[in-house]
């Protein structure tokens, strides 16, 4: 139990890590959070900080969910499912003891606990979401979108904890994306540069 109890708060310290924020500061003395969306995660750090400070963090923030789902596999203990472990990671991210509570999406959180329990479907879910950014020119719509076919394919996988968390965490990161449903609705969600819906919209308004 005291091992359980170590891995979880070792998980949730792992996620609690503002990826996004570190980097802002200490490479461009730009606080992310007060720039774009204002969110700490791989899309605003792209908008604000470019693609290379982008790609750095998103590997910082798959990383971080991979480590804290590895614990088991570290300290030999096959007892403990790695992805309830990984779960402590995506609710630092989210709620980082280290940014007031508040946080990321999970998505990149999320997709690095997968990677360490089963990377052939990580590979599948990364197609999927790379698939879906660029027909929607959206990484939000991907997002939600990816985490809903993610989970009705993890059925082929019979494996009950698997379909189960990612079930809620579909719920979970729909919830986080609540304002971005709801500029989708108002029709205000912005783009990003490329992809086929982006030249779409840009061939028509053109």
């Amino acid at each position: 139990m005291l091992k359980i109890i170590a891995m979880l708060i070792i998980a949730y310290l792992l996620g609690s890590i503002p990826s996004g924020v570190m980097i802002g500061k200490k490479f461009f003395n730009v606080d992310i959070r007060q720039s774009g969306s204002g969110n700490i995660g791989t899309t605003n750090t792209f908008r604000v900080l470019g693609p290379k400070a982008g790609t750095v963090v998103l590997v910082m923030d798959v990383l971080k969910g991979t480590l804290a789902a590895s614990q088991p596999y570290l300290f030999q203990t096959p007892h403990v499912n790695p992805l309830l472990i990984g779960l402590a990671a995506i609710v630092g991210h989210t709620f980082s003891v280290f940014d007031h509570f508040k946080g990321g999406k999970a998505v990149a959180t999320s997709a690095g606990i997968l990677l360490a329990y089963n990377p052939p479907f990580f590979i599948i879910a990364c197609a999927v979401f790379a698939i879906l950014v660029f027909l929607t020119s959206r990484v939000s719509v991907a997002s939600m979108s990816a985490m809903i076919i993610i989970s009705i394919w993890s059925l082929f996988y019979h494996d009950l904890i698997l379909t189960c968390v990612a079930v809620a965490l579909t719920f979970f990161i729909f919830y986080r994306h609540r304002e971005n449903i709801q500029r989708l609705k108002n029709g205000t969600e912005s783009l990003i540069p490329f992809g086929y819906w982006y030249h779409h919209m840009k061939n028509k308004n053109s």
